[in-house]
């Protein structure tokens, strides 16, 4: 019997796991690396979350943090010192996943804790789904019963809800949770004296009919996890009833009033307390994580330096831009007035109909580029078999410039349906200059072909991935072409500097919106403000920014992990003599994992099992004064 079948059977039983009942126990021969070991790691953990179906159970992250522990515990009588240079790597790697599973089970259990009171039928639904599960038959009476009480149970935290929104006297204190608290104006913080971490004493057991008070963000996580329960209990009467005589005789009716209740109150908390209600100006509401958990995330991530100084590093890059953006603007013959100079350049569009028509035109032309200077090897499937498609005026709002995905370039173009100042804004963002930049970015040197060879190349080390490689790759290289004089005009140079800029910038407003030192309509702001975006455009960056389809890193990464890649670049080939070509080629075959571990694989550095990020890629960074 195939050892994944049996590892997943190990799983189904709920109890808790051990070394002895996952393939984990195969070590790795001497000299090799951990292919085979974190495989088996990866499987076992997607067995784990098919079979726990309901992401907010208790159970599910119960097991999480038992399955990470047990592999811990392995890894770590794996002999170090005999694995070959791609093994300690892998090694490295494979213990930082698990730390961070330890981490996302931690943070998990916060907001379980700070949800308890708002969802009254979970313990219900994850028992009625369970015995599915262990496919144990249901008493269709009792079930019939515990379903027709959720009405009641959700009416009543609604109650307390409402109270809390319209409370007779303003309460003491807000709720706690994991996040900071966001206002209006920013925190000032110093980046020599980062604010002192605080553990509030634990809340007192609140009455039955106490109020309760919500923010946007716990309404919206709220509604995630009502709807998740929503969903568990279809799947669980949808099994039973076809099947059934006396299951749907019981539980029908009581079971539509549950699915109802639950609907109503999901949309309750995300359109009435968090006033999401899918409409272009619905507010932005995200999840700050706060400084504790930033810093964990840059350590897991390889990154030796603190939130506070990234933002330093961002700065000094973006003050860098500008002063290029000056140069080209009086190029323009515009003085130093570089936003008029970004003015002229976003109406310089392709015509209504005309956008797909330029992008396949400056594609070709990045990988023609490419290929003139020999910088890397194109494989021909790869150089051949690409596409674009369109993006949505919907999926605008939040992608509102291209992007790559499965083997195409979706492509943000105005759309018949759109507003007239929506399809200026479309066309004012995505201009031929500023899309020149774009489209070697998303397709070959950039995300196509960085997608392409680590499918190919090590694709074991697809369970893991890292913004910092998978972006820092594409701003690699608009450096290295900015470097080699790609723009033509400076016009293109405008077009390059101002994508350069908005990376800057993304590291400030995003770390600092993690930090609790910024809002969304600041960022908006600065975006506008500072890096000259149209203010729709800004919007989406921004409901995408704090949405949860990225990572709290995910936008600083682009530009730091282009600053990390140049930066080795410089030790490798300027430094080095490393021909130009193998440098690129041999990035390509590490996969998506920290550039701090890239490094020491190209210049084959000494790595200790107890490694920790040390590699200050953008030099020492002066505290703030």
């Amino acid at each position: 019997m195939n050892h994944r079948f049996l590892s997943a059977l190990a799983l189904a039983t709920l109890t808790a796991v051990s070394p002895a009942q996952t393939a984990l126990n195969e070590l790795p021969r001497p000299g090799g690396d951990l292919r085979e070991l974190i495989e088996r790691a990866g499987e076992d953990s997607a067995s784990l979350a098919r079979w726990h179906s309901i992401r907010w159970s208790e159970a599910r992250w119960k097991d999480v943090e038992s399955l990470a522990s047990s592999q811990l515990a392995t890894l770590e009588r794996v002999q170090f010192d005999t694995l070959s240079q791609q093994g300690k790597i892998d090694y490295l790697l494979l213990r930082n996943k698990l730390r961070e599973s330890l981490a996302q089970v931690k943070r998990h259990r916060i907001r379980m804790d700070e949800m308890k009171e708002l969802l009254p039928f979970k313990n219900a639904i994850i028992t009625l789904e369970s015995t599915r599960w262990q496919m144990e038959r249901p008493d269709p009476r009792a079930s019939a019963s515990t379903l027709a009480g959720f009405a009641a149970d959700i009416k009543k935290v609604r109650e307390r809800i409402e109270k809390g929104r319209n409370p007779e006297k303003k309460p003491d204190a807000p709720a706690q949770s994991d996040a900071p608290a966001q206002s209006d104006a920013p925190a000032q913080s110093d980046a020599s004296q980062p604010p002192p971490q605080t553990v509030p004493p634990p809340a007192p057991t609140p009455a039955a009919d106490s109020p309760i008070t919500l923010t946007p963000v716990q309404a919206q996580r709220a509604a995630d996890a009502v709807a998740d329960f929503r969903r568990a209990l279809a799947n669980w009467y949808e099994y039973h009833a076809p099947y059934d005589p006396e299951f749907p005789w019981w539980c029908k009716k009581p079971f539509e009033e549950a699915r109802a209740a639950l609907d109503d109150y999901s949309r309750y908390l995300r359109q009435d307390i968090a006033g999401l209600k899918g409409a272009p100006d619905d507010p932005l509401v995200g999840n700050p994580i706060g400084r504790d958990a930033v810093i964990e995330d840059l350590k897991l991530e390889f990154v030796a330096y603190p939130p506070e100084q990234l933002i330093l590093i961002a700065e000094r890059e973006f003050a860098w831009c500008e002063a290029r953006m000056k140069e080209a603007s009086r190029d323009m013959g515009l003085a130093d007035d570089w936003k008029a100079a970004l003015e002229r350049v976003k109406n310089i569009t392709a015509p209504a109909g005309g956008q797909t028509a330029m992008m396949t035109e400056l594609t070709r032309e990045g990988i023609d580029f490419v290929k003139k200077h020999d910088l890397v090897t194109i494989p021909e499937i790869a150089e051949k078999f690409w596409r674009l498609e369109m993006i949505s005026p919907e999926n605008q709002r939040f992608w509102p410039f291209a992007f790559y995905g499965g083997q195409s370039i979706g492509v943000a173009a105005p759309a018949d349906s759109m507003t007239h100042d929506a399809k200026l804004q479309s066309m004012r963002g995505n201009n031929r200059h500023f899309s020149r930049i774009v489209a070697p970015h998303e397709l070959t040197p950039g995300h196509h072909l960085q997608g392409f060879m680590a499918a190919r190349v090590r694709p074991y080390r697809g369970t893991f991935t890292t913004p910092f490689f998978v972006e820092g790759w594409c701003l690699y290289w608009e450096m290295k072409l900015w470097d080699m004089n790609y723009a033509q005009s400076p016009e293109d140079r405008v077009g390059m500097l101002f994508w350069r800029m908005h990376r800057c910038a993304r590291i400030i407003i995003s770390l600092k919106y993690h930090l609790g030192e910024t809002t969304p309509k600041d960022m908006i702001d600065f975006l506008v403000d500072r890096v000259g975006h149209e203010r729709d455009n800004a919007t989406s960056e921004v409901r995408r920014y704090i949405g949860p389809d990225y990572g709290p890193l995910y936008q600083a990464a682009y530009m730091l992990g282009g600053l990390a890649i140049r930066a080795l670049h410089d030790e490798a080939v300027t430094k080095g003599g490393m021909n130009e070509r193998d440098f690129n080629d041999a990035l390509l075959t590490y996969g998506s994992i920290p550039i701090e571990l890239v490094r020491a694989g190209v210049l084959n550095q000494p790595l200790a099992r107890d490694a920790e990020p040390t590699w200050k890629f953008a030099g020492d960074v002066a505290p703030a004064p």
